[in-house]
C-alpha cells in the first residue's frame, strides 16, 4: 500500500516536529520543511521545495503549515516595523505561498491542509500585534477556502492551546504557566482531519486542549450554524443592517 504523503512547515522542533512524528507514526511519509530546506516567504524555494517533493511522491495528501512566529510583546505604538513586518510575512505569506504551490498538487477529494492559527486571532490585545493580526488573516485564508459549498477543499484552523516549545516559554504571558496543552492532543486532532473525521469542520477554528475528536463529531452530528466557529463581524442584534 502506498503511503500517503504529508508536508508539514516548521518541522524541525516545537509543535510542528512533533506532528510529524505522529503522522510518520500513524504510515505518513512526511516531507519535513524548515528554513534550511526552504524558507516559507521565498517564492522560489517553496515551489522547488514543493516541486521535488511532487517528483518523488506525484502528490500530496496533507499539508498543515505550521511554520510560525511572534513579535515582541510589546503595544503597536513601541513595536519595531521591520520585526513587525517580518513577522506577517512569515505567519500569512509563508502559508498563503505553501498553500497555494501545494494546491494543484492536493489529491482531489481528500487531500486536506490544517493551518496552525491560534486564539489570539479573536482577541482585542495591545501586545504582538502582528502575530494577533497575523493569524486572524491566516484564519480569513482558511474559510476562504475552507468554507461553503464553493469551498477549494478542506482546510481547518487548529488553535494549538499553549504547548510548552521554545517560543511559548520565551513570551511573558507565559511566565510562571504550570498547566500547558499535551502535544498529543493537538496531533490526535490533526490525524482524524487528516482521517476525513473531521470534514464537517471545515473552513472552521478547533482548539486543542478543549476540543476533542468526540466533542468535535458530536457537535457537528448536532449541526453547525453558517458562522458558528468562523472569524466575522458580530452584528448589534437581528435589526442590524449589517447581520
Amino acid at each position: 500500500m502506498i503511503a500517503p504523503v504529508a508536508v508539514v512547515t516548521g518541522a524541525s522542533r516545537g509543535i510542528g516536529a512533533h506532528l510529524a512524528t505522529a503522522l510518520e507514526n500513524d504510515g505518513y511519509a512526511v516531507e519535513r520543511g524548515s528554513r534550511s530546506t526552504a524558507e516559507v516567504t521565498d517564492r522560489a524555494a517553496v515551489e522547488a521545495w514543493v516541486g521535488d517533493v511532487v517528483a518523488r511522491h506525484g502528490r500530496v495528501d496533507l499539508l498543515v503549515n505550521n511554520a510560525g512566529v511572534i513579535d515582541a510583546e510589546v503595544p503597536l505604538g513601541e513595536s519595531d516595523p521591520d520585526e513587525w513586518w517580518s513577522t506577517v510575512e512569515t505567519n500569512v505569506r509563508g502559508p498563503y505561498l505553501v498553500t497555494r504551490t501545494v494546491l494543484p498538487h492536493l489529491t482531489p477529494g481528500t487531500g486536506r491542509i490544517v493551518n496552525l492559527t491560534s486564539g489570539a486571532a479573536y482577541r482585542n490585545a495591545d501586545s504582538a500585534t502582528a502575530y494577533n493580526l497575523s493569524k486572524a488573516a491566516l484564519s480569513r485564508i482558511t474559510a476562504q477556502l475552507g468554507l461553503g459549498p464553493q469551498r477549494t477543499a478542506l482546510v481547518f484552523d487548529l488553535a494549538p492551546g499553549v504547548v510548552r516549545t521554545d517560543m511559548t516559554l520565551s513570551m511573558r504571558m507565559h511566565e510562571g504557566r504550570t498547566e500547558w496543552t499535551s502535544p498529543d492532543e493537538v496531533s490526535d486532532l490533526v490525524l482524524a482531519m487528516a482521517r476525513g473525521d473531521l470534514d464537517a469542520w471545515s473552513g472552521r477554528m478547533v482548539r486543542a486542549g478543549v476540543d476533542t475528536v468526540a466533542s468535535l463529531l458530536a457537535r457537528a452530528e448536532a449541526g453547525l450554524g453558517e458562522r458558528d466557529r468562523t472569524l466575522g463581524l458580530v452584528p448589534w442584534g437581528p435589526d442590524d443592517p449589517l447581520g
